[in-house]
């Protein structure tokens, strides 16, 4: 990946890390299938008459089953039955690991062995983050959000199998598949008069914890992240979601008061050493791109990938 690049997707991941603690505060005053019914509607209305489609229904709809419907349904659930937002933004960085091992099978992606051992070390790292945060929360939260980062990880091989080139495009189609799920969800879980009395008292702190989510973590977040999954191989992509918890993990210390523990600043360390390892280009390197760049950058065109590198899929995506 480019310089440029590397920058934007770390900026993704400082948005995403703090999107925890947000979508936990927006908690506090929605339940949470109507919280993702506003967040999602948002996203796609009135965007939707204006952005061209990206692709075809199908993908379309296919990866948005899975990186928006399915990762975020299990993931707010998990956050409202009590899922600490620190430990969230870890549990779901298990998807770098599910989505390498996905590549490998279904796009027969191969890992560089720089990228192999990035990402190991920052499976250590995660794993010290993980122990360091303690056995406390119930083991229900924690399976929902291990199910949103198998969603997670499909989604993101959906999208880079697929013959969609705009990130930005497919952020906002694919959010017209959420709403109406989320919403039925919402009415048989908390009833009309919850939703009514909800939406009669909304706070400016639920409106903030939207607006965030809705333009920082959906439209500018998931726009980048997957532009970058169309044009460059998975395991260049997603290591660096192993920032998410680091942020996370500060954000819930400053917004919440959750302080990390000596072990989880030794994890945070670690997993920091891992992403470096994974996504910083050896001396001479030059970095895989596709020929439809939707966020152009000054870099020159890079000479077809080497065979030790992830070669992308005869229909490429995001």
């Amino acid at each position: 990946m480019t310089p440029r690049d590397n920058l934007r997707a770390t900026l993704v991941a400082i948005i995403w890390g703090a999107n925890f603690v947000v979508i936990d505060e927006g908690l506090k005053g929605f339940p949470p299938f109507l919280l993702l019914t506003v967040r999602f509607t948002l996203v796609a209305f009135p965007l939707i008459f204006f952005v061209p489609k990206p692709g075809p229904w199908r993908q379309i709809l296919l990866i948005g089953a899975f990186l928006s419907l399915g990762q975020f349904t299990l993931l707010y659930l998990a956050l409202h039955l009590g899922m600490p937002a620190g430990l969230a933004s870890l549990l779901v960085q298990a998807q770098v690991i599910c989505t390498i091992a996905i590549a490998r099978v279904v796009l027969k992606e191969r890992p560089t062995r720089q990228q192999f051992t990035g990402v190991m070390i920052g499976i250590v790292g995660l794993s010290v983050l993980v122990v360091g945060h303690g056995p406390d929360t119930p083991l229900g939260p924690v399976a929902l959000a291990i199910g949103a980062c198998v969603c997670w990880a499909i989604g993101n091989v959906f999208m880079r199998r697929s013959e969609i080139t705009s990130g930005f495009g497919l952020t906002v189609w694919s959010a017209v598949l959420v709403p109406i799920p989320s919403l039925a969800l919402a009415l048989l879980i908390n009833g009309p008069h919850a939703i009514g009395h909800a939406v009669s008292h909304v706070g400016w702190l639920t409106v903030g914890s939207t607006l965030y989510t809705v333009i920082g973590a959906s439209l500018f977040g998931y726009g980048i992240w997957n532009s970058l999954l169309s044009r460059y191989p998975v395991g260049s992509v997603v290591p660096f979601t192993l920032l998410v918890p680091i942020v996370g993990i500060a954000t819930a210390w400053i917004v919440l008061g959750q302080e990390p523990t000596v072990t989880e600043l030794i994890g945070g360390i670690i997993l920091l050493a891992g992403v470096a390892t994974a996504t910083l280009q050896r001396p001479g390197a030059r970095p895989v791109l596709s020929n439809d760049d939707p966020y152009p950058s000054s870099a020159p065109p890079a000479p077809p990938p080497l065979d030790c590198q992830l070669s992308p899929s005869p229909a490429s995506p995001a």
